[in-house]
């Protein structure tokens, strides 16, 4: 399979005590001494050097920092290629943060990949040795891409791997939430929300070699075997999440079966799963758990076709890989409580 990528370059050129000069109309002399409260500047002044240098979100501690290198960091995010309506949130976040990279001399680039073929992902990997200072990476957990992972962190690139781990490989860090415990809430939700029903209960992943995907299916099997023993768990369809291929997985299955009660939605290709739902007449009496707040789920829910959606921040996730690869360029401590990723239950009547 042909390798399907991109590259966009966010920032790559940062702020400089004299970029603050030229634009305030002031010297050099005057920009330090505003930035180090000295007397001998006019209050106007003043304000005027203040103001700029907050817009640009300017930090002068960071910058000399930085601007003591060599040349600017260049960092990579890998992520899956196609319509992700929460990657593509991932991807705007870090999107939006463009003065902070600048500020601290730093360029994010995308690159597309389909990251449920192995061989594909690996290659994506390979072809970023020695270009790059950190590569941030949704991963499948898969010997070809271990050993990827592995070969760029011997030749001194930091490696995070984000939303899903490969635990097995010698990656720096990874920044995502607990998928055992989502996949728990999970079972959780569609058991209770069932209520005292018996049926089956149907499971679309995106693929089960997605270490976070794995994860939450283990999870909620664990939570529908011990705690919803009348509930029966069908076998797992693989979506690679997306829409159409989803779609027709699951309105084979809703032919097959006419007790499904339940149905956990693991990874995207929501609105593929919510058609077929729909279609087979069924959104008002089948309970469905999914993932993530994005349009599309926001108004599933406020639809009621959806009954909940486990939700984990995008724009956390976008800024803490970039702080955890920054740390991990300079040599420093990972805040882990910082970094941290949390899950929250979003329902019709809690939506933010």
């Amino acid at each position: 399979m042909a390798q399907e990528s991109y590259s966009d370059t966010l920032t790559a050129t940062a702020l400089t005590l004299k970029d603050i000069a030229r634009e305030a109309g002031v010297s050099l002399a005057t920009v330090d001494r505003v930035l180090h409260n000295r007397p001998g500047v006019r209050p106007d002044t003043v304000r005027r050097v203040k103001e700029i240098i907050e817009r640009n979100s300017f930090q002068p501690h960071v910058a000399a920092a930085e601007l003591a290198r060599a040349r600017a960091r260049r960092f990579a995010f890998v992520m899956p290629s196609g319509p992700n309506p929460f990657m593509q949130q991932i991807e705007a976040y870090l999107g939006e943060m463009s003065a902070w990279l600048s500020a601290r001399r730093l360029s994010v680039e995308m690159v597309a990949t389909d990251v449920f073929d192995p061989s594909v992902l690996a290659v994506s990997l390979e072809t970023l040795f020695g270009d790059y200072d950190g590569v941030a990476v949704v991963a499948l957990d898969h010997p070809g891409v271990r050993a990827a992972i592995n070969d760029l962190v011997d030749a001194g690139t930091k490696v995070v791997t984000l939303v899903s781990d490969v635990p097995t490989s010698r990656r720096h860090h990874y920044v995502g939430i607990d998928n055992i415990a989502a996949g728990r809430t999970a079972g959780a939700l569609v058991g209770r929300l069932v209520g005292g029903r018996t049926g089956k209960v149907a499971i679309v992943a995106g693929s089960q070699g997605l270490r976070d995907h794995a994860e939450r299916i283990f999870g909620f099997n664990q939570v529908m075997a011990s705690e919803f023993p009348g509930l029966a768990v069908l076998p797992v369809l693989e979506g690679r999440d997306e829409d159409e291929r989803s779609e027709q997985l699951l309105a084979r299955l809703f032919g097959r079966h006419s007790d499904i009660v339940g149905l956990y939605n693991v990874g995207a290709g929501t609105q593929g799963v919510a058609k077929a739902l729909s279609d087979s007449g069924r959104d008002k009496q089948v309970v469905f758990v999914g993932h993530d707040v994005t349009a599309l789920t926001r108004r599933l829910l406020l639809q009621g076709v959806m009954d909940a959606a486990i939700s984990q921040n995008p724009g956390h996730e976008a800024r803490a890989a970039v702080r955890v690869l920054l740390a991990l360029a300079r040599g420093e401590p990972i805040l882990r409580e910082q970094e941290k990723i949390r899950i929250d239950i979003v329902m019709r009547d809690n939506l933010p």
